[in-house]
C-alpha cells in the first residue's frame, strides 16, 4: 500500500496546456484561452463550471507558462484586507516597471466573496492594476456583482466526457510514480465513470482508494463491483464543496419536479444537515418554480422568490422552516414546463434564422426620414379596438405563422388560452 500523502489528483495536475484534458472549446487549437496563453496577453475572465473540470489547473498553467506575476487568493479564507494587500503589491510592481504585463490575481471560489469584497476588487480591475481570473461553481450572474461581471468574460467549463475520463485513467496508470509500479486489471469502467460524473478529481480519488485498498503484490482490480464496494466503505455522508453536492441537489430538484414532497423534504434535510449554503438551495427553488411549475401555478414563482429574499434575511437555523414550506408547496403544485420550452424553441429559431428584420409597421418613427421610409405606417393600436385586441402581424415575415408556446391542458393555461380565444374570436364565445 502507498504511504504517499499527496493526493493522486494533485500529483497528476498538468503543468502545460498540451497535457490538459478536456475543454477543447477553450484550450483546443483555436480556443480563446489557448490563444491568450500563447500570446501572453491575459484578459480578465471568470471560469464557471462544476468541480473537478480544470478551473484551478488552467490558472496554474497560466502561472507557469507566462512571465506575468501571479497571485492567488481563496475566497474561503481571504477577507477585504488580504485582497487590498495583494492589490497594493500588484500596484507597486506595475509602478516599479518590473513587468511588461499586468499582474494576474486568481481567486478560487469567487462566488463566496461578499459584495464588499468584490467591490474592493473593482477599482483595481477597472484601472488595469490587475488581471482578474476567478473560478466558480455557481452561476456568475447571481454571485458576481454586475460592475465586476461586466469587466470580465465568462467561460463555461463542461463536465469531462467519457473519452476524457478514459485518457485520464490511462495517464494515471502509466505516468503516476506510485501507480505505475502497480499492476492493474481493468475489466470494466462503467461504475468508475458513472461515479466520477465528469469530475476528474472524483475519478482520481476513486482510483487512489482502489490502489490503497489493494494489498501490495496483488493487481488492482477495476470493475463495477470493486468500485462500488470501495465507495460504500469510504464515501462521506455529505460534502458541500464537491463529492455529493451535485448528486444531492439533483435528487432534491427531481423529487420536487416529480411531485414527491416527502422525498423532497428528505433531500432538503440532507443538505441542511450537511451545512449547505441556504441561498444556493433557495436559488434553485426559484429556477424550478419557473422551469417546472411555470404557468400551471404562477404563484409558485412569487413564493420561491419570497423564500429567497427571506433566506437572505434569516439564514440558519430558522431558514430551514422557510425552505421546507416552499419545498412542500412546489412539490405539491401542478407542473408545466411550457414557458421553459417556449423560450428554448424561440432561441433555437433565432439561431437558425438569424436577425430577421422587424416589420416596418412595428418600428417607431421618431424622425421624418423614418416616417418617409414607412416606419410605423399601418400600425394598429390595440386599445383602440374592442377587447383591446386587433389582428395584425407581430412576427417577422418569414415566421408569420410560427408557434413557440404550446399551452398544457392544466387549469391555469386553459384559462389563458380561453382568454386569448375570447378576444380574438368574440362572436364565437357569445353563447
Amino acid at each position: 500500500m502507498s504511504n504517499n500523502n499527496i493526493p493522486l489528483a494533485e500529483r497528476l495536475r498538468p503543468a502545460k496546456l498540451d497535457d490538459y484534458i478536456g475543454q477543447q472549446h477553450l484550450v483546443g487549437p483555436n480556443g480563446i484561452i489557448r490563444r491568450m496563453i500563447e500570446a501572453a496577453r491575459i484578459n480578465s475572465f471568470i471560469l464557471w463550471g462544476p468541480p473537478g473540470v480544470g478551473k484551478t489547473t488552467l490558472a496554474s498553467i497560466i502561472a507557469k507558462t507566462t512571465e506575468t506575476p501571479f497571485y492567488t487568493l481563496s475566497a474561503v479564507t481571504a477577507g477585504v484586507k488580504e485582497v487590498r494587500d495583494v492589490i497594493e503589491k500588484c500596484r507597486n510592481e506595475a509602478n516599479g516597471m518590473f513587468t511588461k504585463s499586468r499582474p494576474i490575481l486568481f481567486i478560487d471560489e469567487i462566488h463566496r466573496f461578499s459584495k464588499s469584497q468584490q467591490d474592493s476588487l473593482l477599482g483595481a480591475v477597472e484601472q488595469g492594476v490587475v488581471t482578474l481570473i476567478g473560478a466558480t461553481t455557481e452561476n456568475p450572474s447571481f454571485e458576481v456583482i454586475r460592475p465586476l461581471l461586466s469587466r470580465c468574460q465568462v467561460y463555461t467549463l463542461n463536465p469531462l466526457e467519457v473519452t476524457d475520463l478514459q485518457t485520464l485513467l490511462q495517464r494515471a496508470i502509466e505516468q503516476d510514480p506510485i501507480l505505475k509500479k502497480r499492476q492493474f486489471d481493468i475489466k470494466e469502467t462503467t461504475a468508475l465513470f458513472r461515479f466520477a460524473g465528469g469530475d476528474a478529481r472524483k475519478l482520481l480519488n476513486i482510483l487512489d482508494l482502489l490502489e490503497q485498498s489493494t494489498p501490495d503484490g496483488k493487481p488492482v482490480s477495476i470493475d463495477d463491483k470493486a468500485v462500488t464496494d470501495v465507495l460504500q466503505q469510504n464515501m462521506a455522508a455529505y460534502d458541500k464543496n464537491g463529492e455529493l453536492h451535485y448528486d444531492i441537489i439533483s435528487a432534491f430538484i427531481k423529487s420536487v419536479r416529480g411531485s414527491d414532497p416527502d422525498a423532497a423534504v428528505y433531500w432538503l434535510a440532507r443538505m441542511v444537515a450537511g451545512g449547505e449554503d441556504p441561498e444556493f438551495i433557495a436559488r434553485r427553488l426559484v429556477i424550478l418554480a419557473a422551469e417546472d411549475i411555470g404557468l400551471a401555478n404562477p404563484n409558485a414563482l412569487l413564493l420561491a422568490n419570497a423564500t429567497f429574499d427571506a433566506i437572505k434575511k434569516i439564514g440558519w437555523p430558522e431558514g430551514r422552516i422557510i425552505l421546507s414550506e416552499c419545498t412542500i408547496y412546489l412539490a405539491s403544485s401542478p407542473k408545466s414546463n411550457t414557458a421553459y420550452k417556449a423560450i428554448d424553441a424561440a432561441l433555437e429559431e433565432v439561431r437558425k434564422s438569424g436577425n430577421l428584420p422587424v416589420p416596418l409597421h412595428l418600428r417607431n418613427a421618431p424622425t421624418k426620414l423614418m416616417a418617409d421610409l414607412g416606419y410605423h405606417e399601418g400600425y394598429k393600436y390595440s386599445h383602440d379596438f374592442a377587447n383591446h385586441y386587433v389582428d395584425q402581424q407581430y412576427l417577422p415575415d418569414g415566421l408569420r405563422n410560427a408557434r413557440f408556446w404550446n399551452p398544457a391542458p392544466n387549469l391555469q393555461e386553459r384559462k389563458l388560452t380561453e382568454f386569448l380565444n375570447s378576444i380574438k374570436n368574440p362572436t364565437a364565445n357569445q353563447n
